[in-house]
């Protein structure tokens, strides 16, 4: 049974006011959701089919035409008051992520923070990423080439569990400001944050009906959705981005992809310690360890090691662990028991080789189901599991490195490459590391907040960590189709109507070589 009253702001009527916002041809199959806290059932929400999600894309596509005709600044508009709106009415998503994620207030804020981020950016340069550009022609003066940008039409999103309000609505908001109409399937385990979202913002202005939610397992709405889509975002581990991208590929449609990692933190021998220690507590452990751009991997110099792996291991014993809704914890709880059945599968398997717990290692069913302490080892090598594979949860390993070539070398010997973080006391030394890191993005001197909140700078992965960018001008602009025009005067591109073919060759020849040594020109 659900309880009636679950915060002082979330009960029963709430979510099934949020769960009323799906559509679906039987309203008698129900999915449970689990509250991430107890174990117990938070709620239920529709299990939606294939067929509800090609009518959710038809009702999506009715709307998309008269909301692409509006003005950019309308669209804008609508963006700029959510971000008010969700300022306004935090307290209550925080809540509800708490309640079907587990993770800590102070990690849920971070959701908070990113999404009104994402609105304020976009709406402010929304106009100028969308606008006709002119471009040079190919006979100069001659040639009046502009570009255009149209929207895809219905961009599908598939989000996961780990961050269901940010992953559940941030990468509409471009979408939408672009003129297109969203279709979005939400992790079933967290679906609610997003179902608040697009409440506010069809209350900020937003038509209703252009963001469309379906709640099932992907395994079921996964096909249905990239067939009815003209756009894919996908969030996810790289083993089903592989074949979401196939997929894709199948129907002829671009798809952009943020997948797996197994991040890595260097610190370099002239780094201050105590800085570089509560770095990498923020690195690991914020939202318990499942975060995409969290880290599990640590490097460090010979000179160090001591003084940095006692601090580290001292760090993460002192964090408090808490199921409390409020701001009192340091961590919380993973949000499942196979994400719990992970952690504990990767740390035994560890031991069991030969690696040592240097702080954690321990389930803790005493604070919930789910939790499990912060835990770091050492003396971790190749023949585990944990070495190579993504854990996503509170754990990292500790590796000691004669010097830094060492550490990145180590660092890029990986599939994966998302996000790293190198820790020194000289910035332009930070930036020669960072440069030479195989990632998407590198934070100097931060663990992951700097690059992701920096919102007009792209952000992805590379090798197996995905396909494409968020943020900054490629995070709107891929949720369009570009149009070149070309308007030719006078003269055509050729010959002329009677001029030698082999006479035009020779003056165009000449033509170019002239141009080409015009300064500037591209």
């Amino acid at each position: 049974m659900v309880t009636p009253t679950i915060t002082r702001r979330i009960d029963a009527n709430r979510l099934d006011a949020l769960t009323r916002r799906v559509p679906a041809a039987d309203p008698e199959g129900v999915l449970e959701v689990t509250n991430a806290m107890t174990g117990g059932v938070l709620g239920a929400v529709p299990h939606c089919t294939p067929a509800d999600v090609v009518a959710a894309a038809q009702r999506a596509r009715g709307v998309q035409k008269a909301w692409a005709a509006r003005p950019v600044d309308e669209r804008a508009a609508v963006l700029m008051r959510f971000h008010d709106l969700v300022l306004a009415r935090q307290d209550e998503v925080l809540d509800l992520i708490q309640l079907e994620n587990g993770k800590a207030r102070r990690h849920a804020f971070e959701e908070i923070l990113d999404v009104c981020l994402a609105s304020r950016y976009y709406a402010n340069t929304a106009a100028k990423y969308l606008r006709p550009k002119r471009r040079r022609g190919v006979q100069l003066a001659l040639t009046t080439v502009w570009e255009l940008h149209h929207p895809k039409g219905l961009v599908g999103i598939i989000s996961p569990w780990n961050y269901p309000l940010t992953l559940g609505i941030s990468d509409a908001l471009p979408a939408i400001v672009a003129g297109n109409a969203v279709l979005t399937k939400p992790d079933v385990q967290t679906p609610y944050a997003a179902l608040w979202a697009v409440e506010l913002l069809e209350e900020a202005g937003m038509p209703s009906g252009l963001v469309q939610v379906v709640t099932g397992r992907g395994a079921e709405l996964g096909t249905p959705i990239i067939e009815n889509s003209d756009f894919l975002m996908f969030t996810g581990s790289t083993a089903v981005g592989r074949t979401v991208a196939a997929q894709a590929g199948e129907n002829l449609i671009d798809c952009s992809m943020e997948l797996g990692g197994k991040n890595a933190l260097l610190v370099l021998d002239d780094a201050d310690i105590d800085k570089a220690v509560a770095g990498a507590v923020r690195a690991s452990f914020s939202n318990t360890g499942q975060l995409c751009i969290s880290m599990e991997r640590i490097y460090i110099p010979d000179v160090l090691w001591d003084e940095f792996t006692t601090k580290f291991a001292a760090a993460t014993t002192a964090m408090n662990l808490s199921a409390d809704i409020d701001y009192s914890g340091d961590m919380g709880s993973l949000v499942s028991r196979k994400q719990l059945d992970t952690v504990v599968s990767h740390v035994e398997d560890a031991v069991a080789k030969g690696a040592r717990v240097l702080a954690g290692g321990r389930a803790r069913p005493d604070l919930g189901p789910f939790f499990y302490e912060p835990t770091v080892l050492t003396d971790v090598d190749d023949t585990m599991t944990v070495f190579d594979h993504e854990t996503f949860g509170p754990l990292v390993s500790v590796y000691r490195v004669a010097d830094e070539e060492e550490a990145i070398a180590q660092a890029n010997a990986s599939e994966y490459g998302l996000n790293f973080s190198v820790w020194t006391s000289d910035e332009q030394r930070g930036y020669r590391v960072a440069a030479r890191l195989h990632a998407g993005t590198v934070n100097v001197n931060d663990a992951y907040a700097a690059a992701w909140g920096s919102m007009d700078a792209p952000m992805g992965g590379m090798k197996a960590s995905g396909l494409g960018r968020r943020h900054g001008e490629h995070g709107i602009v891929k949720y369009t189709e570009s149009q070149t025009i070309a308007i030719e005067r006078l003269l055509p591109v050729g010959a002329p109507d009677g001029m030698n073919p082999a006479r035009y060759a020779q003056v165009a020849s000449l033509a170019l070589r002239l141009l080409r040594r015009v300064p500037g020109l591209k």
